[in-house]
């Protein structure tokens, strides 16, 4: 174990002292004690300093009132508005709650600094309920007086990769109550609430292959769905918590997880008519290679049900109907890729009028955009939206006036591409209509009843703006909130440079920031550190302004330029440029990214592309270690974070979506455990020892590949932790990791 933790490189401290004393690249004293000091002073100076600036918008359950919360000099406040008075005031009277709240919780509370950040409106938005100091709380907004109500629940929370059970306890009703239909031996048997007659409908149910307890009625109470499951072999994965809280003695813990290549359960709908107790078989032919099956909806009018498909590999999804009066099967909608279909990020679906009409969401014309299907025919009626865009997800669809209201990027050539927007179209793919327009990123949240949206819209360069929009034409109904950064530009915070450059192809946009430290000198030379997450599923250069997002500026104060970019692979681009990553996530974009820097350097001298690191979490822990092995001519020092080394390791939906279906010799290829022998440069590795979004295993592994290869590596495991960054201690190592290596100087302990 020893041989594990060691720190490879204290030894050489003072060769790396006396090179820096004569290095001219380091003459003005970088990542030094004052810089960390200036580190931490801006972390306190710009912590909680964005005034009027909500992080989140909500509407009341009545669609009456909406409210946030900011920051503000005093502190903390509640705002509310009434849309249709066009009023804006303090959503109730924080002194006096404060002191109820103090008075009966027996505990202190400050009236801008109260110990909830969620309220909800109840009895006609004439109260508010909160939940603090374990107990639920009301308080009336006419009467001012605060009533405590029952505990707390503290459920346990399900954890996100364990499996549900299929086999409920509790039988279900059909619409009309005549009927109920329950699990027992595995098979599934109906009992008639008139008479209390039971009736077994299947006969072939066993421990082995047996009916779901969830079963879909039809509307009118005449017929059901029930599946019949093969069940897998789960997959557990084990780790040790080595200092429990509760207890001297480590736990030993295991969670459900499967992994790419793992058996999956298979689930069979069959189609049962209840007076006539008869069983009908479905085709299987066209559900019969399945990731999963999901989504049993019933036709209002009991014709049909319908179900989607997702085939293992994600290359075909399909949308199904199955005719209940005879168990023929169609497909409504048959979605095929020759690399994958983004079913976890793009998948959208509506059906029109009982299922007369469907709009559904593909990239088969290269971009993201929605079709509107005829739902009988299974013909494709009319592409809705058209072009270089991307519709990034539906907010409403009017049935009635046939419009759709979605949130689209790209559409405005001289804007960011990743920029979102708000628009409606007709459902025959007329009537455009922008309902924002400001150069920035809009995040909108409309009303219960899409008549009106709130609209917050920023840039990295550009502190937000929150307006009350009309949903009909995106007119500004009220201005809400204009933050304030006038403390941000007092404590000398630097505004992000956003930055393009041309990717490996020549001719497409690659969209990053620059982020440089408050003493920055144009005349002096900064190493470059790279903050990189490129999983597939989305993209993750800021868009908004960065008022919660500030460890990348704390950084950049050690003396460092940092950048985050999107290469090619991440989403939100065309289906080509997703594409790069198909089967290819050791790719993670690398191409662009160097390109990038080395555009941005002949463009700023101050950027030195000889020393360049590297970070990133999870999916960025294992681009940033692959950084070091698979392009060492550019990448000197990385830390890498809970990272997912060998995409065999990790979790079966993620990795199968991007690397696909089987398991192939390409999961070796991008393995950074098998490529560990090649490793070159300086490599942290960071790992929580609980981690149970990607098995520990993983980082492990990777120890034990570089061991074995002889390789000098940094390597930090902190107790109890789960997936992390590996909090605030693994942030001051990771940060003295980088000024040791690229500076050449043993940081300072400044604290000390």
């Amino acid at each position: 174990m020893q041989t594990l933790i060691r720190r490879v490189y204290q030894g050489l401290v003072m060769l790396p002292l006396l090179t820096g004393l004569l290095s001219p690249i380091s003459a003005f004293s970088q990542g030094t004690a004052e810089d960390y000091q200036r580190s931490e002073l801006l972390k306190n100076k710009l912590k909680d300093k964005v005034y009027n600036a909500p992080a989140q918008v909500f509407w009341s359950k009545s669609g009456k009132i909406v409210w946030y919360a900011i920051q503000t000099p005093r502190g903390k406040e509640f705002i509310s508005v009434n849309p249709q008075t066009k009023t804006r005031q303090s959503a109730f009277d924080h002194e006096q709650l404060a002191q109820q709240l103090a008075t009966l919780s027996k505990t202190e509370a400050k009236p801008f600094s109260l110990p909830f950040n969620s309220i909800a409106y109840v009895k006609d938005d004439q109260e508010i309920e909160f939940s603090a100091e374990g107990f639920v709380w009301t308080y009336g907004l006419t009467t001012k007086s605060l009533r405590k109500k029952e505990p707390i629940r503290n459920d346990p929370q399900r954890y996100w990769a364990a499996a549900t059970s299929d086999q409920p306890e509790k039988p279900v009703f059909s619409p009309d109550s005549l009927w109920t239909s329950y699990i027992k031996n595995h098979n599934l048997y109906v009992r008639s609430e008139k008479t209390k007659t039971e009736s077994q409908l299947t006969f072939d149910g066993s421990e082995g292959e047996y009916y779901s307890g969830y079963v879909q009625w039809s509307p009118d109470s005449k017929k059901l769905v029930a599946n019949k499951i093969r069940p897998n072999q789960k997959h557990l994965i084990y780790f040790v918590r080595s200092s429990p809280e509760d207890q001297l003695q480590p736990k030993l813990e295991s969670r459900e997880y499967l992994k790419p290549g793992d058996a999956l359960p298979i689930r069979r709908p069959h189609l049962f008519l209840v007076e006539e107790k008869k069983h009908i078989p479905i085709d299987e032919a066209l559900f019969n290679h399945q990731y999963n099956i999901s989504r049993i909806d019933w036709r209002k009018d009991s014709r049909a049900f319908s179900f989607e498909y997702n085939q293992r590999g994600h290359q075909v999804y399909r949308v199904l109907e199955v005719n209940a009066a005879n168990g023929a099967i169609r497909a409504l909608i048959d979605e095929q890729s020759p690399t994958f279909i983004d079913y976890s990020g793009k998948k959208y679906r509506y059906d029109v009028a009982d299922g007369k009409e469907i709009i559904w969401a593909s990239e088969r014309d290269g971009w993201n955009h929605l079709y509107l299907y005829d739902g009988v025919t299974g013909k494709v009626k009319k592409q809705l939206t058209k072009g270089e865009w991307v519709v990034r997800n539906v907010v409403n669809v009017n049935e009635e006036k046939r419009t759709i209201t979605f949130a689209a990027s790209g559409m405005n050539p001289k804007q960011d591409p990743y920029f979102t927007h708000y628009y409606r179209i007709n459902f025959d793919g007329t009537g455009l209509t922008p309902l924002t327009s400001e150069n920035a990123n809009h995040t909108g949240v409309f009303s219960s009843d899409n008549q009106l949206f709130v609209d917050t819209y920023s840039r990295v360069d550009m502190p937000p703006v929150t307006v009350l929009r009309s949903a009909a034409d995106g007119s500004v109904v009220m201005e809400l909130e204009k933050a304030d950064i006038s403390e941000w530009l007092n404590a000398g915070w630097k505004t992000p440079e956003v930055f393009t450059a041309k990717g490996r192809d020549g001719k497409t946009d690659i969209w990053g920031i620059i982020i440089r430290p408050t003493n920055f000198d144009p005349n002096k030379k900064y190493p470059i550190i790279e903050n990189i997450y490129a999983g597939p599923h989305s993209s993750f250069t800021p868009k908004t302004f960065m008022t919660y997002n500030r460890s990348m500026f704390e950084l950049a104060e050690l003396g460092f330029i940092v950048v985050q970019l999107d290469g090619m692979g991440t989403s939100n681009r065309s289906k080509a440029f997703h594409d790069v990553c198909w089967k290819n996530l050791k790719d993670a974009g690398f191409p662009d990214r160097i390109l990038w820097m080395q555009e941005a350097a002949r463009k700023y001298p101050s950027m030195d592309v000889s020393r360049v690191g590297i970070y990133g979490t999870s999916a960025g822990g294992q681009s940033s270690t692959g950084g070091l092995l698979f392009y060492p001519d550019f990448y000197k020092v990385a830390v890498s974070s809970c990272g997912c080394h060998d995409n065999r390791m990790d979790k079966i939906w993620w990795n199968e979506q991007w690397m696909g279906y089987p398991i192939g010799p390409h999961y070796e290829e991008c393995s950074n455990v098998v490529n560990a022998n090649k490793l070159q440069g300086k490599l942290m590795l960071i790992l929580g020892e609980v981690d149970d979004n990607v098995d520990p295993a993983s980082t492990m592994q990777l120890v034990n590949a570089l061991i074995k290869a002889n390789k000098d590596f940094d390597f930090l495991m902190v107790p109890n932790m789960g997936h992390s960054t590996g909090g605030e201690y693994g942030e001051r190592k990771r940060r003295d990791f980088f000024v040791r290596h690229l500076y050449k100087t043993e940081p300072p302990a400044w604290k000390e």
